[in-house]
């Protein structure tokens, strides 16, 4: 699943719209539609989405033997 679509099902189970969403980011909703387009969101980006719905970006590769990088 790629990102756009992970912060759309974020945005619907916090209850809240992409538009409400731009707005917590301080961003137009059109300039984040934008965003969303394009699917280019840094680490940083994430993080700071995470935020402001609440929640807890996490991102890494898990090694069969239980490394976490």
């Amino acid at each position: 699943m790629d990102i756009p679509k992970k912060i759309k099902l974020a945005t619907t189970y916090a209850g809240i719209s992409e538009a409400e969403l731009a707005r917590r980011l301080g961003s137009s909703s059109q300039a984040f539609g934008q965003r969303m387009k394009t699917g280019k969101f840094s680490s940083a980006d994430l993080d700071k989405i995470a935020a402001a719905l609440g929640a807890k970006f996490q991102c890494s590769f898990k090694f069969p033997d239980g490394e976490e990088v």
